[in-house]
């Protein structure tokens, strides 16, 4: 049966498709799968990419270029040659930069707990001592931001993506008359989950705007700065230039890591700033630790060497996943195409696709996935408080499954979503009638 709009079905139409679905699903889910698609995992063909980084240094090779022992305690902010390469990757001076342990979102944690406990540069007290801190939250974004204010307890608002960023209206709005807003994050290129790359607009804008308060800070996580699936990747404009130019050199932390480069658990991370910002944050550091994994930072630069080679990595990289990319618009294009029950996202780069099913839908798509053996990422995990107002936006991560078993996921997500907003329609048409009978 040609399906067009569960709303233009009759309800003997509408009665007959579900049940075809209830069948299919029932044998979807005795077949006992078991497939996990919940994080944006590399998977091992992308890991066995970076084996020779654990060999790349002989039992003498062990001093970086200003002849560092890397063997040993010191450099607070990282060998000179791994502050150069991961200034390319963040668009910064080597004196704006910052290369720390293996996790960039440790970074953002830890600088967020120190200007909850030390005023940083422009700002009047430390941010625990207020009655009130808040960030903006572009949303559908990235849960573990989310996690880290939620934690703290720092307030989370809302703000809607459009197709080029967040919602510059209500951010300079929110930004410029209320001094408790104290942030924003951002994955500014290829974003987490929506794939969005902001405009040169929204750069611009979030540069020059008008802030309430004085320390109010961009925490730009341009995770995906080199994650891209084509041969002419989005450009995304220079934040920190942008502020400069702005007046506002201090606005931005910018931060990446090579956890989806190299190795996800013995990558490193790196951050830039102002070299205002910069300074103030190693006086800190310096507090917390001797030093970094500097053996750890040498075995980057021996095997990437410059840029370029990290663009060559990076097409290995495209050529794995990119046909995963390709399989779930395929399948989502062939079972849910022209069915107005679902869009999805078709990013140029990055590590994940939104979808988004009719309003109320996600939640038990997610959990009837579940009951058939494929674990998604919760249904408003992209949301602060995991709330989606919607409840429909549901990030898919294909990186990490093989072809056939991203596949059979893929079915069964496109099965659910169609079963699930099937059931909806069918509840929706039974409500008048009980609500008469109720009346009667």
């Amino acid at each position: 049966m040609a399906i067009t709009s569960l709303e233009r079905m009759n309800n003997s139409d509408l009665a007959g498709y579900y049940s075809t679905l209830s069948r299919n699903y029932k044998k979807v889910r005795s077949q006992n799968l078991k497939l996990d698609m919940s994080r944006g995992k590399p998977c091992q063909e992308q890991l066995d990419l970076t084996a020779g980084l654990i060999d790349c240094l002989s039992r003498t090779d062990f001093r970086a270029a200003n002849g560092t022992d890397c063997r040993n305690y010191g450099g607070i902010d990282g060998i000179p040659e791994i502050r150069e390469l991961c200034a390319w990757i963040l668009e910064a001076r080597p004196a704006e930069v910052i290369v720390g342990g293996n996790s960039s979102l440790a970074l953002m944690h830890d600088l967020i707990v120190r200007a909850m406990l030390q005023k940083l540069p422009g700002s009047e007290t430390p941010w625990k001592k207020l009655p009130q801190v808040r960030f903006l939250c572009p949303s559908p974004g990235y849960d573990r931001h989310f996690a880290i204010c939620e934690y703290l307890g720092i307030e989370m608002i809302p703000v809607n993506y459009q197709a080029d960023g967040p919602d510059m209206d209500k951010v300079e709005r929110l930004a410029a008359a209320d001094p408790t807003i104290k942030g924003i994050w951002c994955v500014p290129k290829y974003s987490n989950p929506t794939g969005i790359t902001y405009s040169d607009s929204v750069v611009k804008r979030l540069a020059t705007m008008t802030t309430k308060a004085s320390d109010f800070r961009i925490f730009w996580d341009n995770a995906y700065a080199v994650h891209h699936l084509t041969n002419t990747p989005d450009r995304l404009l220079n934040i920190l230039t942008a502020c400069k130019n702005a007046g506002n050199p201090d606005r931005v932390f910018i931060f990446a890591s090579s956890s989806k480069i190299s190795f996800p658990g013995s990558g490193i991370a790196m951050m830039a700033g102002s070299e205002t910002n910069i300074n103030w944050l190693k006086k800190q550091m310096i507090i917390q630790t001797i030093g970094p994994d500097k053996m750890n930072q040498l075995r980057h630069v021996r095997f990437f060497k410059d840029p370029a080679g990290i663009e060559a990595h990076m097409r290995r990289h495209a050529a794995i996943i990119k046909p995963k990319f390709d399989l779930v618009t395929a399948i989502f294009e062939s079972t849910l195409g022209g069915k107005n029950l679902a869009t999805w996202s078709n990013p140029r780069g990055g590590y994940f696709i939104s979808l988004n099913t009719l309003p109320g839908c996600a939640k038990k798509v997610v959990a009837k996935a579940a009951e058939a053996g494929v674990v998604l990422t919760g249904a408003g995990a992209t949301f602060p408080y995991g709330l989606d107002p919607e409840d429909k936006n549901i990030r898919i991560a294909p990186t990490f499954p093989p072809l056939p078993e991203l596949k059979q996921a893929l079915e069964l997500v496109a099965l659910c979503i169609q079963l699930v907003s099937a059931e909806q329609e069918l509840a929706k048409r039974s409500t008048p009638a009980k609500n008469k009978i109720a009346a009667v």
